[in-house]
């Protein structure tokens, strides 16, 4: 069968290109320059794993030729360069704006001090706790440097050519602090994120377990009783005949259904289709195709083979031949009785038969294009093979140790992967082996997995080792199931960053520095990010304190006022700050005039289709926008013909909510829709007001135990406008400090008297300097004094 290819532009204008006999210079941006030097005086113009298109429009720029040095200036940047080999003394490229005093320029071949703010790795197979990391396109000292000399190339036939490395071939981004930029400058290069189907963003189950298919039935049926939705269902390799002659294979590979635990694979993927989930198989493919296969000798067939010969058909991603009956006998058979995508476990290394070709890169590349056919929107699961992979998604992060160690470090490994534009991991949620059982771990690391770009619960073949909530105790197996359900309900928030994500060149989880990259605070809080365009999370990922009975996390806040729209606490910004949560807690910080849109439903449904009833949080204080982005889930999800857009706008001034009218393909849209907009922690002091299409109507009004007032109007037309009024400039409530300081004393593990003291001396009325002053002479644990202070201290009106 043909091979499909991707879409790329890998040939630069000339307009773009300075060049010499053995050197080439390509201003692709302003910030972004490819550097080539070829002693034969070839250049390469065909694209590569990393670089689809350098036919981009061409920047301002000016070069400047002294004889024995070349300059070239943007805006952005300097190239000095002598015309000669590549060297540390003869060639540079400054970045410009004083990023730094005198660390912004890059010289070729110079040392790597650490300037550079990493991306991703490969794997975190075996990791208990920090790893390396590969660079990224992101330098604390304004610059970093993509080496593509020895990627492989693309060739016009969909096909792969190695390269020899006899020839450099650099991509230098200087942006300066611009990281959100330099990784857009990735993005043109290398090609944009895909956008997900937008059940991907659900709930994922997987366990490594030899499930039987009515044993799957009753376990999606108990999750269902439970009211703990899931959208993907994760069959790790037991799906496959694994009990294998040695003389053939290990039983890892496998590519025909143990029909002693599924009688009847395609009745199974039916009854799990029609529940609302989708089917992924996971495949080591090291071993090749053994003469059990069912597909043995459709394989032999495909390849010219004796099958009466009986010999395993060797696993050769180099071979085009193979690779193409291995997509089309393989795993189309297997797609045909219901597959929706691969789990692609490949753990063998980055080599082949030939050099240069890595059979990870190979399968991502192959399996994701064959995905796409037919219009269907690709998906894969798989592991990180290097720059460009984020065209891949999704990836799988490997086989962590069960520790707090390896929870702590997610956050920042995650956060740094958009680093190098790779937005989509997804991790095995609670940990995949060793380790000791820890409730309080499991359920920091759901709570972790909510605001992740995918969640996935998953664990070993080892007995003991669950994830299912009910497996924990009845405090954790609460919580746990609380943040399953709020997951599913950020899907409409979580779909529009997904296409916030391919169009904007956004990833869904990015470091601080991102937006705030002139602040030297924004690089010290590895473990806090940005959740798309209107959050920022600070995960617990320490055990709790016994005295305080809170688990804390160091953060930043930037400048302004923030609310924690699961707590509902107020704070103000522009500072360094412990953040104290108990188990049910988590810090997620929205500014003034954020709008986050929800699923309604207290428990949503598994297949998280666009709902008939949408909640809005709504922080009051500042003018806020945001447009909610539906598509009908056909083809890339790129064609505007097939996308939905609903304005979400708050006026603060007026105090007034619009939504809508929704614009666009609307058909697949509910006809109408419940809107509630829940504004978190507004005071009191509010009477709402609500029209449709002008005329006035009847809301449903209500104020919350968290703290949100919530005004619902039901059956609004997908094409009405929804005005929802609370008064002129509406403002956060105060901080409701006796209460706060009540719940976290009565929780502490102190003695009774000291709780009634400080609840006394901190409730009184006297000046705050002195309450402190005081506080901080009693006999009180250091924690549980500084959960108190950060309640009292969050807010200077509060």
């Amino acid at each position: 069968m043909p091979l499909p290819t991707l879409p790329a532009s890998p040939v630069a204008d000339p307009a773009a290109v300075v060049a010499g006999d053995r050197y080439r210079i390509t201003v692709l941006t302003e910030g972004l320059l490819r550097l080539e030097y070829a002693e034969d005086g070839v250049f390469e113009d065909r694209a590569s794993t990393f670089a689809l298109h350098r036919a981009l429009p061409v920047p301002d720029f000016r070069v400047v030729d002294q004889g024995t040095h070349l300059e070239v200036v943007t805006r952005r940047l300097r190239l000095t360069y002598d015309k000669g080999p590549f060297s540390t003394s003869g060639l540079s490229v400054a970045v410009l704006g004083a990023v730094t005093s005198w660390h912004s320029v890059w010289r070729y071949g110079g040392p790597d001090d650490g300037r550079n703010l990493g991306g991703t790795a490969r794997t975190l197979d075996e990791a208990d706790g920090a790893l390396p990391l590969e660079p990224g396109v992101a330098g604390r000292h304004g610059f970093a440097v993509v080496d593509d000399s020895t990627s492989l190339l693309l060739t016009e036939d969909g096909w792969v050519a190695p390269r020899d490395g006899s020839r450099t071939d650099l991509y230098v981004f200087a942006y300066g602090h611009d990281h959100a930029e330099a990784v857009r400058a990735l993005y043109a290069v290398s090609g944009p994120q895909p956008v997900l189907p937008r059940w991907a963003l659900g709930n994922w189950w997987s366990r490594y377990h030899p499930y039987t298919a009515d044993e799957y039935r009753e376990l999606l049926d108990r999750f269902q009783a439970a009211g703990l939705p899931f959208s993907v269902a994760v069959l790790d390799m037991d799906w496959h005949v694994t009990d294998v002659d040695p003389a053939i294979g290990s039983g890892w590979t496998g590519y025909t259904w143990d029909r002693t635990l599924f009688p009847d694979p395609a009745a199974f993927l039916a009854d799990v289709h029609a529940r609302g989930l989708r089917v992924t198989l996971n495949v080591h493919p090291a071993d090749g195709v053994g003469p059990h296969e069912e597909a043995y000798e459709s394989m032999c067939h495909a390849l010219g083979l004796d099958p009466a010969a009986r010999e395993p058909i060797a696993f050769d991603v180099a071979d085009e031949a193979f690779l193409s009956a291995y997509l089309d006998v393989l795993h189309r058979r297997l797609e045909a009785d219901g597959v929706d995508f691969w789990w692609i476990d490949w753990q063998q290394g980055a080599h082949s038969r030939v050099a240069g070709v890595d059979p990870l890169w190979m399968l991502n590349h192959f399996h994701f294009l064959d995905a796409a056919r037919d219009g269907h929107r690709p998906l894969t699961f798989s592991r990180y093979a290097g720059p460009g992979s984020h065209r891949y998604p999704v990836g799988f992060s490997g086989d962590t140790v069960v520790s707090w160690a390896s929870l702590e470090f997610q956050p920042y490994f995650t956060a740094t992967a958009a680093n190098i534009g790779y937005g989509w991991w997804s991790h095995d949620v609670g940990g995949h082996m060793f380790g000791a059982k820890d409730d309080e771990l499991a359920t920091r690391w759901v709570q972790l997995g909510v605001f992740s770009p995918v969640l996935r619960l998953h664990s070993s073949n080892n007995p003991f080792m669950t994830k299912e909530p009910w497996a924990f105790a009845p405090e954790h197996e609460a919580v746990q199931t609380r943040y399953l359900r709020l997951r599913h309900r950020l899907v409409p928030y979580l779909h529009t960053m997904n296409h916030r994500a391919a169009r904007e060149g956004v990833p869904l989880v990015t470091p601080m520095y991102h937006r705030w990259s002139r602040h030297a605070e924004a690089y010290d809080v590895p473990g806090q990010f940005a959740f798309g365009s209107q959050l920022v999370v600070a995960p617990i990922t320490r055990p709790r304190d016994r005295a305080s009975a809170t688990g804390a996390v160091r953060a930043w806040l930037p400048e302004g006022t923030w609310v924690d729209v699961l707590d509902g606490l107020v704070y103000d910004g522009g500072r360094e700050i412990v953040l104290h949560r108990d188990l049910a807690g988590v810090p997620v910080l929205a500014p003034a005039g954020a709008l986050v849109p929800l699923d309604a439903a207290d428990v949503p449904p598994d297949d998280p289709v666009e709902p008939a009833a949408l909640e809005v949080l709504v922080v009051v204080g500042a003018d806020g926008a945001f447009t909610l982005v539906e598509d009908d889930g056909t083809g890339d999800g790129l064609d505007d013909a097939r996308v939905a857009r609903t304005p979400l706008v708050w006026d603060q001034a007026a105090g007034v909510l619009t939504v809508g009218p929704a614009d666009g393909s609307t058909g697949f849209l509910p006809a109408a829709r419940t809107w509630t907009a829940a504004f978190v922690s507004v005071a009191d002091e509010v009477a709402p007001a609500v029209t449709v299409e002008a005329a006035p109507v009847e809301p449903a009004v209500a104020r919350t135990a968290d703290g949100h007032l919530r005004v619902t109007v039901a059956d609004v037309p997908v094409g009405a406008v929804v005005r929802i009024g609370l008064g002129s400039g509406p403002a956060l409530r105060l901080n409701e400090v006796a209460r706060r300081l009540h719940r976290i004393l009565d929780a502490a593990q102190v003695g009774y008297e000291l709780k009634s003291r400080v609840l006394a001396v901190l409730t009184s009325d006297r000046p705050l300097h002195v309450r402190l002053s005081h506080l901080g002479a009693l006999p009180v644990p250091p924690s549980l004094r500084e959960a108190l202070e950060e309640v009292v201290l969050a807010r200077v009106a509060g």
